[in-house]
C-alpha cells in the first residue's frame, strides 16, 4: 500500500506544476502526472517509483537544481536518482531538440529498471495523448512539437527499440502498440513525407 509518503508528494507535485498546462491545451499539467504515476502503478512500480512518477518532470520543468535538492530532501535518494533518470535537459535554453531526444534515447537503453518503467509510463501517457488529439485535430497536432510530424514518431519509435534492449515486458508491449497505432494514422496522411524519415526510424 501506499504511505503517506506519495500523498506528500501528490501535493508536492500539484503545487510545483499547478500553473503548467499540456502543451496545445488548457489541461492541467496535474493531469499527466496523475496519469504517469497510475500507468506505473498499474505495471508493477513500488512507492518510490510511484512518486518518481508524480515529479519525472519536475527538475526539468520547474527549478533545476533546487528542485533536485527539494525532492532529495523530502523523497530521499532513490525518488531523485529516478527522477534524474527521467530528465530531458534541467538548463535554460534547453539545447536543440534533436540533440536531447538523441541523448535520451541512449541513456534509456543504458538506464535502472526503475527509471525504465517510469519512463516507459510517461511515454505511454504521453502517446496515447497524442493518438487522442490526433483523432481530434489531425496534422495540425504536430505544430504543438518542435521535431514535427517526422522527428515526433522517430523519437517514439526509438524509444521502444531502446526500452527492448532489455527484454520486453506488458508496459513496453502496450508503448509499442500505442506508437504503431499512431504511426498507421499519421502515416496514412498524405503529408507525411517518408523520405525525411532517419534511417534508424
Amino acid at each position: 500500500m501506499l504511505s503517506e509518503r506519495f500523498n506528500q508528494a501528490l501535493v508536492y507535485a500539484a503545487q510545483l506544476h499547478a500553473n503548467q498546462k499540456r502543451k496545445g491545451s488548457d489541461v492541467p499539467y496535474v493531469a499527466h502526472l496523475l496519469g504517469v504515476a497510475s500507468i506505473a502503478l498499474e505495471y508493477g512500480a513500488g512507492e518510490d517509483e510511484a512518486i518518481a512518477a508524480l515529479l519525472h518532470d519536475a527538475i526539468e520543468d520547474q527549478g533545476g537544481p533546487a528542485t533536485r535538492e527539494e525532492i532529495r530532501r523530502r523523497f530521499g535518494d532513490t525518488v531523485t536518482a529516478i527522477v534524474d533518470g527521467c530528465t530531458d535537459a534541467e538548463t535554460i535554453p534547453k539545447p536543440p531538440w534533436r540533440q536531447r531526444k538523441e541523448a535520451y534515447i541512449a541513456h534509456i537503453a543504458n538506464a535502472s529498471g526503475q527509471v525504465r518503467l517510469v519512463s516507459a509510463a510517461d511515454k505511454l501517457h504521453n502517446s496515447r495523448s497524442l493518438l487522442k488529439d490526433y483523432r481530434l485535430i489531425g496534422d495540425a497536432l504536430w505544430d504543438r512539437f518542435s521535431g514535427g510530424k517526422e522527428g515526433t514518431l522517430w523519437y517514439y519509435r526509438s524509444l521502444v527499440t531502446a526500452f527492448r534492449q532489455h527484454g520486453t515486458t506488458p508496459l513496453i508491449e502496450d508503448l509499442d502498440r500505442t506508437v504503431t497505432e499512431l504511426e498507421t494514422l499519421a502515416i496514412n496522411q498524405p503529408e507525411m513525407n517518408l523520405a525525411l524519415l532517419p534511417k534508424s526510424y
